[in-house]
């Protein structure tokens, strides 16, 4: 065969959450130190095919990206239709772990962004002694909204659209236009309500600044890494954050927005690499 094939591998896996039965998708890529990656809100596993993609990464470690339910490939549990989704900090964290503990994972390193960066704070709270690393990209404590939600989920306007018009703006500038327009495909096809349920965990469940204090970065290792565009969650959003934390450090990456896997992957390896290096250093040497 001649054609180009790139060597990510995608499965479904069923899972109880909630006590509900749930088919989740997930890809992989890669061998070596787990690396569990969470998507953005409304979007889905996709954003991280770059990562899969480079061997920089995958030589090192085995890469693997979940949907949400009602997210991408996964579907919503049955009888989806007659309830409203919405996420919550209970729900989410119990999601990443089962996830983790149904593929046998041992202390995986687990990178998010958005509302994936926001979640690896709860869990260095709560499960710290499970992971090797958490990387939160995007992530603080608490963000203020700063648009009408009530958008997101309307009989008379297309939410996709408009969830990624609402977006666009917090891709950085310099971004290559093919990686800005497949991020926002993605957000295009978001099921309806998926971005206003997802929000909800972002704005309404989960204020964290009281309890930054019993995060313990010596039990686990914390990064935070946000780009400069970000307005969403501002580079000054994720200072404060880890000010409360000590042993928390911080990233600020130059010409990236709120997307940074898939919005400029070629720039946000710059930042990545060093910090996958740190993190597979520290795991060698014990």
């Amino acid at each position: 065969m001649t054609a180009a094939i790139e060597p990510i591998i995608g499965r479904y896996i069923h899972l109880t959450l909630q006590g509900r039965p749930h088919r989740i998708y997930f890809e992989e890529a890669g061998v070596g130190i787990p690396l569990l990656c969470l998507h953005t809100a409304a979007s889905d596993s996709r954003q991280f095919r770059h990562m899969m993609t480079n061997t920089a990464i995958t030589d090192h470690f085995r890469v693997i990206a979940f949907d949400m339910p009602w997210h991408g490939k996964s579907t919503p549990p049955d009888g989806w239709q007659d309830e409203e989704y919405q996420l919550t900090t209970d729900a989410y964290i119990e999601l990443i772990r089962t996830f983790r503990d149904a593929l046998g994972l041992t202390k995986p390193v687990t990178l998010g962004c958005s509302i994936g960066g926001r979640i690896v704070l709860p869990l260095a709270m709560r499960h710290a002694h499970e992971f090797a690393a958490l990387i939160g990209l995007d992530s603080a404590a608490y963000q203020t909204g700063w648009y009408d939600s009530s958008w997101l989920h309307r009989p008379d306007v297309h939410g996709g659209e408009v969830c990624a018009g609402i977006v666009s703006g917090m891709v950085a500038p310099q971004s290559p236009s093919n990686c800005r327009w497949e991020t926002l495909w993605q957000y295009m096809q978001s099921g309806p309500g998926v971005f206003k349920g997802d929000i909800y965990f972002y704005r309404a469940d989960s204020d964290l600044r009281p309890d930054l204090s019993k995060i313990d970065t010596s039990v686990c290792p914390l990064y935070l890494m946000t780009g400069e565009y970000d307005f969403s969650c501002t580079p000054e959003n994720t200072r404060q954050t880890a000010a409360a934390i000590p042993g928390a450090e911080v990233i600020i990456m130059k010409e990236i927005g709120h997307f940074a896997m898939s919005e400029n992957p070629q720039q946000f390896r710059q930042y990545l690499l060093p910090v996958l290096d740190a993190i597979r250093t520290r795991l060698t040497a014990r």
